[in-house]
């Protein structure tokens, strides 16, 4: 039996006496493409903060690959082949494309705190910089300050950011938030392309999207999973359908 690409065990997370999540249990497969849907409030982007070690569960385990990451920073957890995006862009806008790519590159090319490495002059970053720019469809804004992009194109290079240590696990939280119909088609195929033969979590409002990437949907109601499967079996799901995607799909049509 094949170890899980991301486990989690009986986790749970308190503040104070609010409890926001109650206990989940989920296993996610190597190169599966996996969406977690759930009304506001209901704890994902917590969820989220628990799995990548932004917040300290108050009892549970997450496993990356079978390995226990109780204990590890969120730079550990990157380096162990998990990385995310954030619900809020997260970019360096006054540096170029280009060098917020090879900003996150620089440690998976080997590069460590050295004032003597000149960054400029190395050919293989510069190629695996360029790859990825052309994997993201940025390369001609190669040269432009990243805050003068458009919104959908600052999230497409975020999630080239994410991409480029290198990672086998992929999260993206609400990764098409705020987009128009076509920067949503636009960003949905560039997800399709770059998390291929990868694992690949997600958080996202847009039913369309979701049914569209995921293999398997976790509903999240309360801190709680009421339902995992496959999209078809979540969407006729009589507990979905009360607690949440009926709502959700008329507010589509």
């Amino acid at each position: 039996m094949s170890v899980p690409a991301l486990q989690l065990e009986g986790l749970k997370k308190s503040f104070g006496k609010a409890e926001i999540i109650r206990g989940v249990d989920l296993e996610i497969g190597r190169g599966e493409r996996h969406a977690v849907i759930g009304p506001n409030g209901a704890g994902k982007s917590t969820l989220f903060n628990l799995i990548t070690a932004r917040f300290a569960p108050t009892e549970g385990k997450v496993r990356l690959h079978g390995e226990d990451l109780s204990g590890l920073q969120p730079f550990q957890i990157n380096r162990k082949g998990l990385s995310r995006s954030f619900q809020i862009t997260n970019i360096f806008p006054r540096m170029t494309v280009f060098e917020n790519v090879r900003c996150a590159l620089l440690w998976a090319q080997g590069y460590r705190y050295s004032f003597w490495n000149l960054v400029n002059r190395s050919r293989q970053l510069t190629e695996s910089t360029d790859a990825i720019l052309d994997q993201i469809n940025l390369s001609e804004r190669r040269d432009l300050p990243a805050g003068t992009l458009s919104y959908a194109e600052q999230r497409a290079l975020e999630i080239g950011i994410t991409i480029a240590g290198g990672a086998d696990v992929i999260m993206l939280d609400e990764p098409t938030a705020g987009m128009s119909h076509s920067e949503t088609d636009y960003i949905t195929e560039l997800i399709l392309k770059v998390t291929e033969g990868k694992t690949l979590v997600m958080v996202e409002h847009d039913m369309g999207v979701v049914f569209n990437l995921a293999d398997r949907i976790s509903v999240l109601v309360y801190g709680e999973i009421i339902a995992t499967g496959k999209p078809a079996d979540v969407r006729g799901d009589p507990r979905v359908q009360e607690a949440y995607l009926g709502e959700a799909l008329e507010t589509e049509q």
